[in-house]
């Protein structure tokens, strides 16, 4: 089961797809967003999960004040199931869009002030490094990137015009951090 930790949808349940994602666990999520709340307010931002699967990232954020979220996903299934968390927790403020991180991050639109990138497994360190870089032109000023992984593949390669920041594991999971550089 998967549920939203806090805010205003906090103890709500989230469908997840019935095969190809791996929501992000309850125990991650408090801590992720424990850091992230104590770096920024979340207040009115704009956030972007990317690989978003049932949306946890994205709708935990929304439940505790971020103004829209957008939800990037590339199976059709689970971009319904995506649609229907939406419905079901009353966000009206979310943008689905049914189609991969490296297509969407080329286009052009709004820009993001905290990005969440759960990958599946099978997405490369190459294929990842060239949607991070891809994403620098929808990055806010002080955007935060959070990139979650396997422990055992290391941290991403991160674009030029951001600073990692720190990375934590949670057991098979790491979680990596960074921010637009101040001179970038």
């Amino acid at each position: 089961m998967t549920r939203i930790v806090a805010g205003t949808a906090g103890g709500r349940r989230l469908k997840v797809p019935p095969k190809g994602t791996r929501p992000t666990s309850e125990r991650v999520r408090e801590a992720l967003f424990s850091s992230l709340e104590s770096m920024m307010d979340l207040e009115g931002a704009k956030v972007l999960d990317l690989y978003a699967g049932s949306g946890a990232l994205g709708f935990e954020a929304l439940s505790r004040g971020a103004g829209h979220a957008t939800f990037v996903e590339s199976d059709k299934r689970a971009a319904e199931v995506l649609k229907g968390n939406a419905r079901e927790l009353g966000f009206g403020n979310t943008t689905i869009a049914n189609r991969t991180a490296e297509a969407f991050v080329t286009g052009e639109g709004e820009k993001f002030d905290v990005v969440f990138a759960d990958p599946p497994y099978v997405v490369t360190d190459d294929e990842l490094a060239k949607v991070l870089h891809g994403l620098v032109p929808r990055l806010a000023g002080d955007a935060v990137l959070i990139v979650e992984r396997a422990s055992r593949s290391g941290e991403p390669a991160w674009p030029d015009e951001v600073e990692p920041l720190r990375a934590k594991r949670y057991g098979d999971t790491a979680v990596y951090w960074a921010q637009v550089r101040a001179d970038g």
